[in-house]
């Protein structure tokens, strides 16, 4: 009688103590993320996209990687794609990101499938020193994608920048999500968050 009595009381300050443990969660991107289907891959020069890829990830709550880590079919397992790069090679009408991206699209994008896929872009540019090819390679990114029958999404205003051209601008509005975080960095978290905003209400998640 009293070793059941025993056995009783400490069952019953096990589940006590049970109930009071902090609960397991997980840090894995796809039971975090905002839609497990969903994936950034960008370039970086400087490290000025990669900033921006931080913004987008984290109001998006996706994972995020860089291009040149992508595996064949990596692309092609997710729903929809945030794509970003920098403008590096200005004026030219390939290749302008100068990041592996140059190499991915012309090599590897025109293997995959991915028609039907949801695709968003965003590019990172400096407004003030080239400010007749702000974020060009952006523009690039979306011709490509767009042409491997991609539906497009994230079409944004040209209102609060001070470029003179772009090679981004889609019937008057930029492509994607552009930023500068050479001389408009303490905008670059806000626009992002107000672009992932605009993505949901267009059905890109």
């Amino acid at each position: 009688m009293i070793l059941v009595s025993s056995y009783l009381c400490i069952l019953f300050i096990a589940k006590e103590v049970s109930a009071f443990a902090p609960l397991k969660t997980s840090t894995s991107g796809s039971t975090t993320s905002l839609d497990a289907g969903a994936a950034v891959y960008y370039s970086t020069s400087t490290g000025n996209t990669e900033t921006v890829a931080g913004y987008i990830s984290k109001a998006a709550g996706v994972e995020s990687f860089y291009i040149e880590d992508a595996n064949d079919g990596d692309l092609e397992s997710y729903d929809s794609l945030i794509v970003g790069a920098p403008t590096w090679h200005t004026g030219a009408d390939e290749q302008r990101s100068g990041t592996a991206w140059d190499d991915f699209l012309y090599d590897k994008l025109p293997s995959l499938e991915l028609d039907g896929k949801k695709v968003a872009v965003f590019g990172v540019g400096d407004q003030e020193s080239y400010g007749d090819n702000f974020c060009d390679a952006a523009g690039e990114l979306f011709d490509l994608f767009e042409a491997k029958g991609c539906k497009m999404f994230g079409f944004t205003s040209t209102d609060g920048y001070s470029h003179s051209d772009s090679k981004a601008l889609r019937d008057g509005k930029f492509c994607g999500l552009m930023c500068d975080e050479d001389n408009q960095y303490d905008l670059s978290e806000g626009r992002a968050m107000a672009w992932i905003d605009q993505l949901k209400k267009e059905g890109f998640f």
